[in-house]
């Protein structure tokens, strides 16, 4: 194994942290919500009184945030090394995940892991643990 080191970004990632750990804090604190994207878009699919408009900005916030970055700098080229059936279906079992799990990693991982949920920590190690099997398995027994 060899680590890219041009590609090794500590200062962006801890700055990126910081923004998402600032807005997750204050969503928490002005909204009384987890700011976990499984749960607000699922809220978006069976809609209630009063809830749309929010679930609405936040979802409309995460689509034009890379299209405004893209008009100031230029994006990352993006390389999919996957077949569309991959893609399906890693997004299938992605959406029974979060359903079985009761959330996202970023209600989980983020919100819940800093709030010291027992649920979100277990939940957070065991998307870790999948992750960790899954890369290993593909690259390591069966190839790429």
């Amino acid at each position: 194994m060899s680590i890219a080191w041009n590609a090794f970004t500590p200062a962006s990632a801890l700055i990126g942290g910081a923004i998402i750990g600032t807005a997750a804090a204050l969503f928490l604190l002005l909204n009384g919500r987890i700011a976990g994207i499984s749960g607000i878009l699922g809220g978006l699919m069976r809609p209630q009184g009063g809830d749309i408009s929010w679930r609405t900005a936040f979802v409309a916030g995460l689509v034009a945030a890379p299209i405004a970055w893209g008009l100031v700098a230029a994006l990352p080229e993006i390389r999919v090394d996957a077949s569309y059936a991959t893609l399906v279906a890693a997004g299938l079992l992605v959406g029974v995940g979060t359903r079985y799990g009761a959330g996202c990693t970023s209600g989980h991982g983020v919100c819940g892991v800093s709030r010291l949920s027992p649920r979100s920590i277990a939940a957070t190690l065991a998307f870790m643990a999948a992750g960790f099997a899954t890369v290993y398995v593909v690259y390591h027994l069966i190839g790429p």
